[in-house]
């Protein structure tokens, strides 16, 4: 593979589920027929995983056996040497603590729930860049020194300031308890002073979410159509679990490949 940012974005898909992990640490072993691929990791997909794999050149597929590629071995060490060199020293960060929670507001993205103000001492500042790696969904942002957080439908921006925003919370009670293993799992990570290796950026257009939503404009979600609802989730103003039709089957490809790229936005 040349190694672009196309080539690069299919490995990153690729290698972001735990059963195509798992089949290429299989393969590293030794080649497997697909029968014994199967029996690893179940035959409901697998033969949407194996293509996935395939189209980024990181395994060979040939007849009814499998085997790791060039490409797929110089990964798994490429990997492995990051997850034990490419660590972050955060020897001088000091555990934090939610200080007060000052505000509970209607969500502008939907009134049925809330947003909270909250504030984080000490503020992590520079720190934030470093502990992005630790949220899956984590998203850095430089020009305005944030971090910005999805879980499920709860999304949290930290400001270097210490400011905290969390949207599309339930209750207040929600909140706090949100709150508490925000600061935990930061906490957490500055005692241990290491965090994974940064993850590479992965551009994400408009058309990429687009074209792997349903395209039904069924309007379930409260948008008008697919296009508006692509529109508002690069915003960040909507979350995938309010497309109801990605939940029916067949769509569960889209679904994966919509999580992969949201975790971008």
């Amino acid at each position: 593979m040349s190694g672009g940012s196309s080539e690069t974005k299919l490995v990153n898909f690729a290698m972001g589920n735990k059963t195509r992990r798992k089949i290429i640490n299989f393969l590293a072993n030794g080649n497997r027929n697909v029968e014994e691929i199967e029996a690893l990791v179940g035959n409901k997909t697998i033969d949407f995983h194996l293509k996935i794999l395939q189209d980024a050149d990181l395994i060979e597929l040939t007849e009814r056996t499998a085997k790791i590629s060039e490409h797929g071995k110089n990964f798994l060490k490429s990997d492995k040497k990051s997850n034990t060199e490419e660590l972050k020293d955060l020897s001088q960060a000091k555990p934090v603590e939610i200080a007060e929670v000052r505000q509970l507001l209607p969500c502008i993205a939907d009134s049925t729930k809330f947003r909270v103000i909250a504030n984080m001492a000490p503020p992590l500042g520079g720190v934030l860049k470093i502990l992005e790696p630790i949220f899956p969904r984590g998203n850095y942002s430089d020009k305005k020194d944030s971090l910005i957080i999805q879980k499920g439908e709860i999304i949290t921006t930290i400001y270097g300031s210490g400011k905290v925003v969390m949207r599309m919370v339930k209750n207040e009670n929600e909140a706090k308890e949100e709150l508490e293993n925000l600061k935990n799992t930061i906490n957490e990570t500055i005692k241990k002073g290491i965090v994974p290796p940064p993850r590479e950026k992965v551009r994400v257009e408009l058309m990429d979410i687009y074209k792997h939503l349903p395209q039904t404009n069924c309007r379930d979600c409260g948008e008008q159509g697919c296009y508006s609802f692509a529109i508002r989730l690069m915003a960040g103003q909507v979350s995938l679990d309010q497309c109801t039709q990605l939940k029916e089957p067949g769509y569960e490809p889209n679904l994966e490949r919509l999580q992969f790229l949201a975790a971008y936005i």
